[in-house]
């Protein structure tokens, strides 16, 4: 049976048409009918709002456009969550980038520090205002799988290996991992489970680089992808799925974990 999520929503980076707009259209589509959403892009956000009413008419919607990186809208977006819906019960902080390609000695500083706060400086902000929320809150289940809330934060597989020419982005999502699980230990006696999510190579616009040839956007990927034993990319309602299941009273005893989905690359 599929997970009924009746509570409150929460997707970073949910514009466009990646992991973050599939995983907003997920928890509508499993049951949730009030979700605030936000992306730095104000016109793709209209988008996936409409695509939400789309799945359910009645669907309660609060969006913001802003950058996750700035705290003055990161706390003006969670006051307006926690004055509007009261509560949050799920949360996913998806908004990333992957920057310039480029080796270690070749990066800026300005893109090093560029690519870490949307990535790490964005998900702490986030994750921040959403663990204090929830701590305030009451039970949403009861009994064994009794949690207040659940935070799912967007990691990669990059957080775990290293790749050629993305020092910044793997250093980010490694430190994503990291701060999951300690906030996993330190909220866990609150009943608020805290997990991150690894991705591997995804049919997304984040994947293609602008040099990459219209008609194969995904040429530079393709040694990648032929080692992975399945041999293909994921697609973002596969990671989104993944996202409903670990907010789920099913991943009840899943806690602190680095969950991949990468088509089995890092085990090859």
């Amino acid at each position: 049976m599929d997970p009924k999520m009746n509570g409150v929503a929460v997707v970073t980076g949910a514009g466009g048409v990646g992991i973050g707009n599939a995983t907003a259209k997920a928890f509508v589509k499993a049951g949730c009918s009030r979700i605030a959403i936000t992306d730095i892009q104000a016109e793709s956000l209209n988008t996936t709002a409409q695509q939400l009413r789309e799945i359910n008419p009645s669907v309660e919607i609060l969006q913001q456009a802003f950058d996750v990186s700035n705290p003055t809208s990161v706390e003006a977006f969670f006051n307006e969550i926690k004055a509007k819906f009261g509560r949050i019960d799920y949360a996913i902080n998806c908004a990333g980038i992957i920057g310039q390609a480029c080796t270690s000695s070749e990066l800026s500083l300005d893109e090093f520090d560029k690519i870490n706060s949307v990535n790490y400086r964005g998900v702490f902000l986030c994750s921040k205002k959403e663990l204090e929320i929830m701590k305030e809150q009451d039970y949403a289940t009861e009994g064994h799988r009794r949690q207040r809330g659940s935070i799912v934060n967007i990691a990669s597989q990059l957080g775990l290996v290293g790749r050629a020419d993305a020092p910044a982005y793997c250093a980010s999502k490694s430190a994503v991992i990291g701060l999951t699980r300690c906030d996993a230990i330190d909220h866990s006696k609150y009943g608020i489970r805290i997990n991150a999510l690894c991705p591997g190579i995804v049919a997304t616009p984040l994947c293609i680089r602008p040099d990459a040839p219209a008609d194969d956007p995904y040429a530079h990927l393709k040694p990648e992808i032929e080692a992975s034993p399945m041999k293909r990319m994921g697609q973002p309602d596969e990671i989104a799925d993944i996202c409903v299941f670990l907010s789920s009273e099913k991943a009840s005893f899943v806690q602190g974990a680095a969950w991949v989905a990468d088509g089995g690359y890092i085990i090859a």
